[in-house]
């Protein structure tokens, strides 16, 4: 299959979240299975320093943004490790810019105007290189017009009609909501400004644009799938996706398992695998400890987070835990992530208060997240909720039992431990449900009752090391929905419905 991912960012050439990483790993699993896959995301000015080489085309177009013609520019690169093409769509007024989406903590007031133009951008690069295509897979509402275009000004064209379209919510808390005049930048017809189609409490939202007329909808993992059908995290777009129900699936995404593998990585004080975590994971641990100011203590449990500190992270019930917690258990707490002002100021104050049990470290540091992953013995992810998570895929890897409430990708990934873990080979970590502090001591309780128990815990981490969590095995689900969704349109081409 010919797939066309269009994004608003993918690693190596963009980044400010996970939907960079998704972009930036499918397509080279997605080669690696045999088919073409192609890439194409706004030339930033932070692409310019991406490390790869990019070259200009010679080739300009013009798209109409409401009453202008405006030109653009298209560039070419490849994805490392793999001869998939990148098309990074230049146009400097647009995407010339110190960050992506804002600047000093506000959105750009033309950011709708931005995507408009890429959308456009996105179905003109098709003709103008000729590219052959089978499906569209767009990202999130930066791209959500790309289905709206299809079905309206490009319905018919022989180029274009036997395109599919894919929308992945990777957060759907983030929709593209613009008042209602912005109808104009997008050259669509007034009468698609309706509470069917693209209207949403009087403006306009380019998310549920893109649900509307998709093919196929899917986001990062099945419960988030379901949860997102009701309030509160259908974000009010319940309706529409409860709609869409029979098109509406999750896949879990996935993680590079070559820069996360306590095996070969250059961070870590002991490397280990499956066979050597019950030597490796102790150096490491020690070599945290000491590294973070903690006492070097094998039987103390060791509780790590990398979070942003926020209350949708679940820092609000952490936040009431742990200041019970120094005072009356034995465990050690080890938090690394940047956030809300209040949360700097609660764990820095514990830190300096209980320097025995909490390590805090108010930034990000890649290599001392790879070393939390690996030293810790328990990772906490309380989330209110979360799409698909990552940390608890990492977690997995390394041997160190995630805690995690049972809420979107972290409900579909931990198999949490009944009372007696031992009574459950399939577990690999503990979960809670209720959104309360006393559901998270209780689980924290089990999971800190079962690392004083070495077999019971090693039967822990054994089995989370042992799952395969990689691009490898998302990029197989994804073609199985790509190839359901060519099908599903290309029998619907014709009836004139929207999907």
């Amino acid at each position: 299959m010919n797939i066309l991912l269009a994004t608003s960012e993918a690693v190596p050439f963009a980044k400010t979240g996970g939907l960079a990483d998704v972009c930036g790993a499918l397509p080279i699993e997605l080669s690696r299975l045999g088919h073409k896959p192609t890439l194409i995301l706004p030339a930033y000015r932070a692409t310019s320093y991406c490390g790869l080489p990019i070259d200009p085309l010679g080739i300009d177009f013009i798209v109409p943004i409401g009453s202008k013609m405006v030109t653009g520019h298209l560039l070419r690169s490849r994805l490392p490790e793999c001869n998939a093409p990148v098309y990074l769509v230049q146009q400097d007024q647009y995407f010339d810019r110190d960050e992506l989406y804002r600047a000093d903590g506000k959105d750009y007031i033309d950011n709708c105007e931005r995507f408009v133009f890429f959308s456009r951008a996105v179905l003109e690069t098709i003709r103008l290189l000729d590219l052959q295509v089978d499906l569209i897979h767009a990202n999130d509402w930066q791209t959500g017009l790309i289905p709206a275009y299809l079905k309206t000004e490009y319905a018919g064209h022989p180029r274009y009609e036997q395109i599919a379209t894919l929308l992945t919510i990777h957060n759907l808390a983030y929709q593209g909501v613009f008042w209602h005049w912005d109808m104009l930048l997008t050259g669509l017809d007034w009468k698609h400004f309706n509470w069917r189609e693209m209207e949403f409490h009087g403006k306009l939202n380019l998310l549920k644009t893109g649900l509307v007329y998709a093919d196929s909808i899917n986001t990062v993992s099945p419960r988030y799938a379901k949860e997102i059908q009701s309030a509160p995290l259908g974000c009010g777009l319940e309706g529409v996706l409860q709609h869409r129900s029979n098109e509406l699936s999750g896949i879990l995404n996935g993680i590079d398992i070559n820069q996360w593998n306590p095996a070969t990585d250059p961070h870590l004080a002991a490397n280990y695998d499956i066979e050597t975590v019950s030597e490796g994971k102790p150096v490491c641990k020690a070599a945290l400890q000491e590294e973070v100011g903690l006492p070097v203590a094998q039987d103390v449990p060791l509780i790590g987070m990398i979070t942003r500190l926020a209350d949708q992270k679940g820092l609000d019930l952490v936040a009431d835990v742990i200041q019970r917690w120094v005072q009356e258990d034995d465990a050690q707490w080890v938090i690394l992530g940047t956030g809300e002002p209040k949360y700097h100021a609660l764990f820095g104050n514990l830190a300096a208060r209980f320097p025995q049990k909490v390590a805090v470290r108010l930034e990000f540091s890649d290599p001392l997240a790879h070393r939390i992953e690996a030293g810790a013995d328990i990772f906490l992810m309380p989330s209110r909720y979360e799409p698909c998570g990552l940390n608890q895929f990492y977690s997995l890897r390394y041997g160190t039992v995630p805690a995690v409430r049972a809420t979107g990708g972290l409900a579909d990934t931990i198999t949490g431990a009944a009372d007696d873990p031992a009574e459950d080979p399939s577990a690999n970590g503990f979960r809670f449900q209720e959104y309360s502090p006393m559901a998270l001591g209780e689980m924290l309780r089990r999971a800190c009752d079962a690392y004083r128990r070495p077999e019971v815990w090693k039967q822990l981490m054994t089995t989370g090391m042992s799952q395969d969590w990689s691009w490898a095995r998302s990029a197989r689900q994804y073609v199985e929905l790509y190839e359901t969704t060519i099908k599903r349109m290309r029998q619907t081409v014709g009836t004139g419905g929207l999907a």
